[in-house]
């Protein structure tokens, strides 16, 4: 059949790199430099100079740069002034000029000033660092070449986090560089066992991919998992960390998070010191961990910051939001529609009087209510920053206010919907946020079909599908299921720090203790 022939080929042909680019170099300079270009389609970007050397017999280097990746400044002062003003070729002991492979050792070795440099001998490793921002010098009549270490590209400056913001805390965001991102985790983890291992990801792209863990914290079987499924990726691309996060996910259909991502340099840090593994992503400044549990969803960074007592009531507050956000609308339809002797006679009247003239049950209200607020609130994602905020809550009101007028919904039901959105907005993960939004949807629907028995069945799933879920191997709902008595120090509540003395259990199992301070004692006048 043709049309599957046509449309397999490019397929087949993407998975299997191209001859050209594994082949070694050639001893010819001028055969290379025809390489180079015919390759790359005689790209503008690509700047190529020759240079005769000085004190030898026709000695000739060929210096190649990606213009915008690569340090201009850096090429210059300790590339090119350094082969042409510094070099100094010592001859052999017959008075000849140095062979093409004195050159190359020479110049690798005591000539040039930058400050890493290594050896190329295939046209795959030349394409990878000429398109990465380094500098290929080439050398003539010799079939190897080196890699100058010059990568300077423009990129966004260190700002504030745009998605976690706190009071109190690090006004440091990730960015885009990856040396940045592992810069700023080892500026918080001065430890030599602070390890990372690099690797590139993506047939086209070869975006960098890097995990960083701390050896002796973090459990050995889950580094070699995070290994193995890194490794089993085979995609042309890799263009930010949500790629990896589908690729290397334990359940890929659930609605719940089993990869955690942070924007925060402090809250990388932290996951780390817990023996935790942090798989960072060139080119985006969301860092990805695991394994990763649903309590870590519902932690922010600030609650390490302020008193033990406060983050108390912040995350009681927080748990509370939850519970909200994901049952709000189901149990107003519930009672509202089938269990109206739970409510107060007052407060029944009231809302009787309320829907005497909206012609929609409360299901049909509640999911036009929940459509529109979602509506608003995904334009206001996707408007200019400085308009996008008042669209969503002029939006809301203007909205909600015609609706009840108009006679189309209720006010208790746009006061319900307006309260379940706010309550949104508690959790510091956004893509937890994302699946309780989600799931308020399907428990309406069971709220509407068979009441508050529709809505327990609903929860008793979702329990049970949240403690079949694992992250990288460990229980996605540690430390409630298994209940693990000693790691409720950091659940629901924290503790003070010099309470919290061990690590959770199922995450670093080798090197368990965190803290051995001994606990503040009341000072003696």
């Amino acid at each position: 059949m043709p049309f599957w022939k046509t449309h397999r080929s490019p397929a087949q042909n993407a998975g299997t790199p191209d001859k050209a680019f594994v082949k070694p170099l050639h001893a010819s300079l001028e055969q290379n430099i025809l390489e180079i270009r015919q390759s790359l389609g005689n790209s503008t970007d690509i700047l190529i100079r020759e240079i005769r050397l000085p004190h030898t017999a026709d000695g000739k280097i060929g210096v190649i740069y990606t213009d915008g990746l690569a340090d201009v400044q850096a090429i210059s002062d300790f590339i090119m002034e350094s082969t042409l003003l510094d070099v100094r070729f010592t001859p052999d002991s017959d008075g000849e000029p140095p062979l093409s492979s004195q050159v190359f050792h020479a110049l690798k070795d005591r000539v040039l000033t930058i400050g890493s440099i290594r050896a190329i001998a295939d046209f795959n490793n030349l394409f990878h660092a000429l398109l990465s921002g380094d500098t290929i010098i080439l050398i003539d009549e010799y079939n190897e070449g080196m890699a100058a270490s010059t990568r300077g590209w423009k990129d966004r400056g260190v700002s504030e986090p745009s998605s976690e913001a706190v009071v109190r805390g690090p006004r440091e965001a990730f960015t885009e560089s990856l040396r940045t991102n592992t810069a700023l985790l080892r500026r918080k983890i001065k430890d030599p066992n602070l390890w990372l291992e690099t690797k590139p990801i993506g047939r086209v792209t070869f975006t960098d991919v890097g995990i960083m863990f701390i050896k002796g914290i973090a459990n050995d079987k889950v580094i070699e998992e995070v290994r193995l499924r890194l490794n089993r990726i085979d995609i042309d691309g890799i263009l930010e960390s949500g790629y990896i996060e589908e690729m290397i996910q334990d359940d890929r259909w659930s609605p719940f998070p089993t990869v955690y991502n942070s924007e925060r340099p402090d809250v990388i840090a932290a996951e780390l010191l817990e023996g935790k593994i942090a798989i960072v992503v060139d080119g985006t400044p969301f860092v990805l961990v695991v394994p990763a549990l649903f309590v870590s969803f519902l932690h922010s960074a600030e609650d390490y910051y302020q008193r033990a007592d406060i983050s108390m009531l912040i995350r009681l507050i927080r748990y509370v939001g939850l519970m909200i956000s994901l049952l709000g609308p189901s149990l107003y339809v519930a009672i509202t529609t089938f269990h109206q002797e739970m409510l107060p006679t007052e407060l029944l009247i009231n809302l009787a009087a309320q829907r005497e003239g909206v012609p929609f049950p409360a299901f049909i209200e509640a999911l036009m209510m929940e459509i529109t607020f979602e509506i608003l609130r995904e334009a206001g994602i996707r408007m200019p920053k400085y308009i996008g905020a008042t669209i969503s809550i002029v939006g809301t009101l203007v909205i909600g206010q015609a609706a009840v007028q108009a006679g189309i919904v209720s006010a208790a039901m746009v006061i319900v919907v307006a309260i379940t959105a706010i309550s949104s907005f508690v959790l510091p993960a956004y893509n937890m946020s994302i699946s309780l939004r989600m799931l308020r949807f399907p428990l309406m629907a069971l709220s509407a079909s068979f009441g508050l028995f529709g809505v327990i069945v609903g929860i008793i799933a979702l329990v049970l599908h949240l403690c079949s879920l694992r992250s990288f191997g460990v229980p996605y709902m540690s430390p409630f299921a298994p209940f693990i008595p000693e790691d409720q120090k950091d659940a629901i509540f924290r503790l003070p720090q010099w309470m919290m003395l061990t690590r959770p259990r199922l995450i670093s199992q080798s090197n368990r203790t965190r803290n051995s301070s001994t606990p503040p004692r009341k000072s003696r006048k």
